[in-house]
């Protein structure tokens, strides 16, 4: 196997994974504005909301965040919510590693501040393609949160218009856009088996085990797949 050297990262790269991943990124508009629409029937302040989206930048657990926020805040269950739910980033950051690790620290760990799952999966697949620049993961990012923010105070803004946001679909809004991400990078037999093993597992978890840890579960029985079932190497 070819030796992986350092990726790439200019001020071009950037442009350009920022422009690639924008059309994707409409995704995360309407999962934002979805996002402003809920937190309008929370505890929380308008600027409270914005100033989460803006530092936190994760959607599903805002939306745990968002049942959880009253006047008595829950530390310790949020904090074990919130790993949880993010506990993928281990495993995302875990897979970039051959390709990060070249990299000066400075640089290693500041091109993983907007890592999503967007991003994520388009750079890996990249560097996988031997496209050896991380313009996608920091480019694309800055896209990823742009649409973010502008998502979340959109909803904040015009919500109070959405009575019923399932009526229009809101609710379906994160499921496509993961579901957009399955079909990214290339597909065989042991990524479908990995895909469905973790669908069954955090449907089962989803149904019979405490809310929010059907997504660890899910992500563990999706990585046992690859424990057990090691991808060739091409020569």
């Amino acid at each position: 196997m070819p030796d992986i050297v350092a990726p790439q990262l200019t001020g071009a790269d950037i442009r350009r994974g920022f422009w690639r991943i924008l059309p994707i990124s409409l995704f995360v508009f309407v999962f934002g504005l979805a996002f402003g629409v809920a937190a309008l029937q929370s505890n929380m302040a308008n600027v409270e909301v914005m100033l989460m989206s803006i530092t936190v930048f994760a959607g599903t657990v805002q939306f745990a965040v968002l049942d959880m926020w009253g006047a008595q805040v829950p530390i310790l269950p949020l904090l074990l919510t919130t790993l949880a739910i993010n506990s993928r980033m281990l495993l995302m950051g875990a897979s970039l590693y051959p390709w990060l690790r070249l990299l000066p620290v400075r640089r290693r760990y500041a091109s993983l501040i907007t890592l999503s799952d967007a991003n994520w999966a388009m750079t890996l697949n990249d560097l996988q393609q031997g496209r050896n620049n991380l313009g996608t993961l920091v480019g694309g990012g800055i896209a990823l949160w742009t649409c973010w923010q502008a998502g979340t105070l959109t909803g904040l803004l015009l919500g109070s218009g959405i009575k019923d946001p399932k009526s229009i679909g809101l609710d379906m809004v994160m499921g496509c856009f993961m579901l957009s991400m399955v079909m990214v990078g290339k597909r065989n037999l042991r990524k479908s088996l990995a895909w469905g093993l973790s669908a069954i597992a955090a449907y089962a978890a989803y149904r019979w085990l405490p809310p929010n840890t059907h997504v660890i579960v899910g992500a563990l029985a999706g990585g046992t797949v690859g424990i057990f079932w090691l991808e060739t190497p091409k020569q």
